[in-house]
């Protein structure tokens, strides 16, 4: 049995990256969970997703065949009465569609005997398991990111709510669970830090030896990022007669304004806009790159940065970073040691920072390893997860257990038991693989 089962708004999704490498890792260690998703990817870029893991996702059905849905199973009795009155009494207010989402995907879960739900945002998908929990005998969680908690929106069933009635919060950084253990005291205990994490071995590292050096960004086209900024520590720097290009990657709807900066700021030989990439593309211009830099800022509506995965990336790649101490930035950046913080908002800072890892290759290179070194410890996607699998109800099958480690067992090629070993194993015959004595001298576990 599965003992827990996801619910995204949406899934997988370009700009969430880590949550489909959260899935990801978990079938890797073999727990599969249902996946449900309430709305389907529209207009996104191309990324490089598993279609396996896609073709798990059970997406919900639109409002008209949803109603429908729920019409159905009351008529046959499948809903219990403060249910039916619940729906009744909200009606059509706002964010009505969530009662009913609940009540859909809880049957569901129902049928698989499956007792908790976790959500990623504090957002629609936690909204509806707060209904799932009340309409059915199932637990929910979530984990909090940035701006859900930095700067939520205004809903009835709001943060306050969500904190109360889960089984547990999980967020990324000891700046967010500070954050919301002082907004909730009475709550405190159940608020726990996990990291997002990284395939770290996709990760090819950088060589320093692109000429003129690359300044390279990603992030999403908004305020939050800051790049207006580096737009600005771009011309300080062309100003200085340095020798640099700069890739900003992503989308969004500051497109035209940056654009109009640059050429503003007769910048259009030194700071490009190439667009979204997938993640393998994304990956090579970091390696390519000499720094990386994320400017980011507080938003006028209070939103931040928390945890930007890109910077996980470009330490992983040996990048050293310029960004601000913004949100748990500092805590994947140590000024000095793996980077440079600037305050945010400060151009000339940043062109300064910038400045000092294009004029001296081997001071970036020490940053970068630094940071590379900072990532292995902290941002391993396998140990992350195993952290999560402790908070929420998941209790692999001992076969789900075998299958995960069995890749570690090495076999000499003349071994006697690697071709029946293999064979079986391949065919998911946990039952008859016959018994490995560990203590064998011609095996090895990776």
């Amino acid at each position: 049995m599965t003992q827990f089962a996801y619910l995204f708004e949406r899934f997988p999704s370009f700009g969430q990256t880590f949550c489909y490498r959260e899935v990801a890792e978990l079938a890797q260690q073999g727990v599969r969970s249902a996946v449900f998703a309430i709305r389907k990817r529209k207009h996104e870029p191309l990324q490089d997703w598993d279609e396996h893991i896609v073709q798990r996702v059970h997406y919900l059905p639109e409002e008209k065949e949803l109603l429908d849905d729920v019409h159905r199973a009351s008529k046959k009795g499948k809903l219990k009465g403060e249910v039916l009155a619940a729906l009744d009494e909200w009606g059509r207010r706002p964010d009505f569609l969530r009662l009913h989402q609940a009540v859909y995907v809880g049957l569901r879960l129902q049928e698989m005997e499956i007792g908790h739900v976790h959500a990623h945002f504090a957002g629609m998908a936690a909204r509806t398991a707060f209904w799932i929990q009340r309409f059915f005998p199932i637990s929910f969680s979530f984990t909090a990111h940035a701006n859900d908690i930095f700067a939520p929106r205004n809903f009835e069933i709001g943060l306050d709510k969500l904190v109360n009635a889960t089984r547990v919060v999980i967020t990324e950084t000891d700046y967010s669970k500070k954050f919301l253990q002082e907004r909730f005291p009475d709550r405190a205990d159940r608020i726990h830090r996990i990291y997002n994490g990284l395939n770290l071995a996709e990760f090819s590292r950088a060589d320093f030896s692109t000429a003129p050096p690359i300044i390279v960004a990603v992030g999403r086209l908004i305020d939050k990022k800051g790049f207006a900024d580096l737009i600005r520590g771009c011309r300080l720097l062309m100003d200085r007669g340095k020798s640099f290009h700069c890739k900003i990657l992503g989308e969004g709807p500051l497109e035209e304004k940056l654009r109009w900066q640059i050429e503003q700021m007769n910048l259009r030989n030194y700071v490009e806009l190439p667009g979204p990439k997938p993640q393998h593309e994304v990956r090579k211009h970091l390696a390519a790159g000499m720094v990386f830099v994320l400017p980011s800022v507080i938003d006028p509506a209070g939103g931040m940065d928390n945890l930007p995965t890109v910077i996980m990336e470009a330490m992983a790649t040996g990048l050293p970073v310029v960004s601000t101490s913004i949100g748990g930035i500092p805590e994947m950046v140590i000024d000095n040691e793996t980077g440079f913080l600037v305050s945010a908002g400060d151009a000339v800072a940043l062109a300064d920072a910038i400045e000092k890892m294009i004029n001296d290759r081997s001071l970036a290179q020490k940053l970068g390893q630094a940071g590379y070194e900072r990532a292995q410890r902290l941002f391993s996607i396998e140990k992350n997860v195993r952290e999560l699998c402790e908070l929420l109800p998941v209790r692999p099958t001992a076969h789900q257990l075998f299958a995960h480690q069995a890749h570690r067992i090495v076999f000499p090629r003349r071994h006697r038991l690697r071709h029946t070993f293999l064979t079986r194993l391949a065919a998911g015959n946990f039952q008859e693989i016959p018994a490995l004595r560990m203590s064998d001298k011609k095996l090895a576990v990776a």
